[in-house]
C-alpha cells in the first residue's frame, strides 16, 4: 500500500487542465472561434438558401424557396415563414451583431412579411424579396469588418 502523500496519488488528485482556455495558445483559441463562427454562418446560409432560393423556375434564372411557397397560404403561411427569419436574427444577436445591423435585419423581415400579406401579387413579389439571404449577407459583412 502506498502512503497517501506519494507522487502518484498527488498527480491523480489534481484536476485536469485539458481544454482549459487559459492553457490554449492565443492563436489556437482565435482559430477555434473563427471556425465555430464560420460553421454557424454556413448553417445560417443553408437555412436562408432553403427559404429563399432552393428551387428554380425551369428555363429561367429565377430562384425561389419555401418562403413564397408557404406564403400561398393566406396570413398563416407568411407568419410561419417568419420563424426561420427570427432564428437567423437571434443567431446574429448571439454572434455579436450591432444594433444597427439587427435593426436592418428586422426591417428586411418586416418588409418580407408585409409584401407576403398581399394576396397573390404579394406571393409573386415574395420571390424577389429574399430577406433571409439579405440578413445572412448583412451578418457576414458585419462580422468580416
Amino acid at each position: 500500500m502506498r502512503p497517501p502523500n506519494s507522487r502518484r496519488t498527488r498527480l491523480h488528485e489534481q484536476p485536469s487542465r485539458r481544454g482549459d482556455p487559459s492553457r490554449t495558445a492565443p492563436g489556437r483559441r482565435d482559430t477555434a472561434d473563427h471556425l465555430k463562427r464560420a460553421k454557424r454562418l454556413d448553417r445560417l446560409d443553408g437555412l436562408a438558401r432553403r427559404m429563399d432560393r432552393v428551387f428554380r423556375f425551369p428555363f429561367t434564372r429565377i430562384r425561389f424557396g419555401w418562403d413564397p411557397i408557404l406564403g400561398l397560404v393566406p396570413v398563416i403561411g407568411d407568419t410561419l415563414a417568419i420563424a426561420p427569419a427570427v432564428f437567423i436574427l437571434r443567431e446574429a444577436h448571439d454572434m455579436g451583431a450591432s444594433k444597427s445591423v439587427l435593426a436592418r435585419m428586422v426591417g428586411n423581415i418586416g418588409i418580407d412579411w408585409l409584401v407576403g400579406l398581399v394576396p397573390f401579387a404579394g406571393d409573386i413579389l415574395d420571390v424577389r424579396v429574399k430577406s433571409n439571404t439579405r440578413n445572412v449577407a448583412l451578418l457576414r459583412d458585419h462580422l468580416k469588418n
